[in-house]
């Protein structure tokens, strides 16, 4: 039970004799009651998380000290986590059945002399798998580096542009492909201060032109391998400023890019060491019949094709307004190449030049000059990409301000597909997303926020093992492993359970549980809408009955914990609601305020929680009057006196009758 309100006694305490503060200055309890309620009335939506859970498991590590600059390596199907801070790198083992372990590996700075104490500083930047070990860089007091850590042994590689940039707070972004490496950190510290986006080590090293990007923010690159070798294809997401001026345009565009891997450069001394490939397209995110536009590019997870079809990549990108909130958009990379390959450019109204911009050329033919010139003035295509699905509007949109997204595919015991997603808000906690049936008729249903650490912060890195069926998040402060099956939170019996929606769990026998730990099928709802019609027992449990006994004309409060943010809760005494308490509700309690018992106030109160056709008992209590049980009591008290009086004269009397 939640403390009570100021001026209100707890439940079952005598009213206080010293009047509070409230009652001497005359505030009436109604007038609290009403200001209680307006400020529930701002919570949040039905969209939001329908269950909140804090992870109480023993899998977190802490630093130890405050880590504000990190990164996050994590190989799937391994119990190894790896982390890079200041100066070192955090090792964390996550073995099964024990609790998790650390230790760390010093990598200081090997500069002689810095400007200042920050210059001073290893932050180390980027963790990358390499043969038996991992390829370590860092900024290295401003003059990047890097290491090969194999059995927690450094060894320094030596200067590296472009692998680590000069200050932890620059925006960088490095992808390993084989032995090619792409990054857009700058190489040098007080020049080419323009973004690129830079093939630093392969056949030939390409940077994108100046002018085809304004401030670039990037946040995700990968190599998409098509149907012919000399076809595959690079893509990255970024947002930048937006060229449109007008006062109410967005500030910021997001876009993707695509550049063909086999890019060796062009004919001429101008184009010779750039891409000559580069393309860039809109990301668009809006819904039209609400009229909202997510314009700001947040984060973005690809999530392979089971088949194995490149074009049916789904790409999941995370976008907010300037009012920070959020929506989420699905798009395919088979929609991404028809755009480049189909669309005109922007500004450009004459016939395009043959091989087309963007087009890519097999056996390592140069592009030619004109193709590149057009391309280079011209390097925006008209048309947009759109979300998938036929209305071409967001999987979602909610008012939390989301950052961070992964996604995992995963079967029901009945082989249903859903795809969960994991999403961080700015509040330092998780969002657990499901996604069910195809696109065009999915149905998307939020069920569970988590709060990952012990010490509320906010998520740095996020990393999900889809083999270990774990997520891996670090703050600050600590390192967490989080099971995806989070099964235990979910209370309330078996319509609990089902009312929970949660593919990873089902109800076995007497328990929730994971579908992956239990040996045998397990009960999982069926119908979306009404899934606790699928358990055995039509009607859920009663709460267990509570007494208290309370003195008349009294103040008091009844609290029930309302455990749905998707269902309604209502206190029923009698046969009438005596307060309801919608999804959106601020307080995570109902409350009923009793500002006067009396004799008609007594008796049993139900606290109700409705969930569309889904009702159940959440609470029960009988308020008793004092004044009885004080009577009650008394009358004991005397029975109990006059039988020991009784005792006390026995003796004398019989001795008395002996001597008579």
């Amino acid at each position: 039970m939640t403390p009570p309100p100021p001026g209100c006694a707890s439940l079952g305490a005598p009213r206080a004799r010293v009047p509070s503060p409230l009652a001497r200055s005359g505030l009436p309890l109604r007038l609290l009651l009403l200001l209680w309620t307006v400020a529930a009335s701002q919570g949040h939506p039905r969209n939001g998380p329908r269950i909140s859970a804090v992870w109480k498991g023993q899998d977190h590590v802490d630093f130890g000290l405050a880590e504000p600059h990190t990164v996050l390596f994590h190989e799937p199907g391994s119990s190894s986590v790896w982390v890079g801070g200041r100066s070192k790198v955090y090792v964390f083992d996550f073995s099964k059945g024990r609790n998790a372990s650390m230790h760390t590996v010093n990598i200081g700075s090997t500069k002689g002399s810095c400007r200042d104490k920050q210059d001073c500083k290893n932050y180390i930047t980027l963790l990358e798998k390499q043969g038996e070990g991992l390829l370590v860089c860092g900024t290295n007091a401003r003059r990047p580096s890097c290491w090969s850590l194999v059995n927690d042994t450094a060894e320094l590689l030596g200067e590296r542009r472009g692998y680590a940039p000069f200050s932890p707070d620059e925006n960088s972004l490095v992808l390993f492909d084989g032995s090619e490496v792409y990054s857009t950190i700058r190489k040098q510290e007080y020049n080419g201060k323009i973004p690129r986006f830079r093939r630093i080590k392969g056949e030939i090293e390409l940077y994108t032109s100046d002018t085809v990007m304004q401030n670039p923010q990037f946040l995700k690159a990968t190599i998409v391998h098509q149907d012919q070798a000399y076809d595959d294809k690079i893509y990255y997401f970024f947002r930048e400023d937006n060229p449109d001026k007008n006062p109410e345009a967005p500030l910021n565009v997001s876009r993707v890019a695509q550049l063909c891997r086999g890019d060796q450069g062009g004919e001429s001394s101008l184009s010779v060491s750039k891409w000559n490939t580069f393309l860039k397209a809109m990301l668009v995110c809006s819904d039209a019949t609400s009229n909202k536009n997510f314009n700001r590019l947040q984060d973005v997870f690809l999530l392979p094709d089971p088949n194995g079809q490149w074009r049916d990549t789904r790409v999941y990108g995370v976008f907010s307004n300037p009012w920070n909130y959020s929506a989420v958009c699905v798009y395919s990379l088979g929609d991404i190449d028809k755009v480049f390959r189909t669309s005109s450019l922007k500004g450009y109204h004459s016939d395009l030049p043959n091989p087309r911009p963007g087009k890519c050329l097999p056996d390592r033919q140069p592009i030619p000059t004109e193709t590149f010139q057009v391309a280079d003035s011209h390097p925006e295509v008209v048309q947009r990409v759109e979300p998938m699905g036929p209305l071409k509007t967001p999987l979602f949109h909610s008012k939390y301000h989301y950052q961070k997204v992964v996604v995992h595919r995963m079967h029901a015991s009945n082989g249903e597909t859903f795809h969960v997603l994991y999403l961080t808000t700015d509040k330092g906690t998780i969002h657990k997303v499901v996604e069910s049936g195809e696109r065009e008729h999915s149905l998307v249903f939020s069920i569970l926020e988590i709060q990952p650490f012990r010490r509320p912060a906010t998520i740095q890195a996020m990393s999900l093992d889809a083999d270990r069926r774990k997520l891996y998040v670090n703050s600050q402060w600590e390192v967490s492993q989080v099971p995806l099956d989070l099964c235990e939170v979910y209370s309330g019996g078996c319509h609990g359970c089902l009312m929970a929606r949660d593919p990873y769990c089902g109800w076995n026998q007497d328990r929730c549980v994971s579908i992956y730990s239990s040996p045998k099928p397990v009960l999982q709802s069926i119908n979306p809408a009404e899934p606790h019609k699928g358990c055995p027992n039509p009607k859920p449990e009663q709460a267990p009955l509570q007494k208290v006994s309370l003195a008349q004309n009294s103040r008091y409060y009844l609290s029930c914990p309302m455990e749905s943010r998707h269902a309604t809760y209502s206190w029923r005494h009698e046969n009438s609601v005596e307060q309801s308490c919608e999804p959106g509700h601020q307080s995570p309690n109902c409350i009923l305020f009793i500002e006067n018992l009396t004799d008609l106030q007594y008796g049993h109160y139900y606290c109700e929680a409705q969930e569309g056709s889904y009702l159940h008992e959440a609470q029960h209590w009988q308020l008793l009057r004092e004044d009885g049980a004080m009577t009650s009591h008394l009358l004991g008290r005397a029975r109990a006196l006059a039988a020991s009086l009784w005792l006390g004269v026995l003796p004398t009397l019989t001795l008395g009758l002996l001597v008579h």
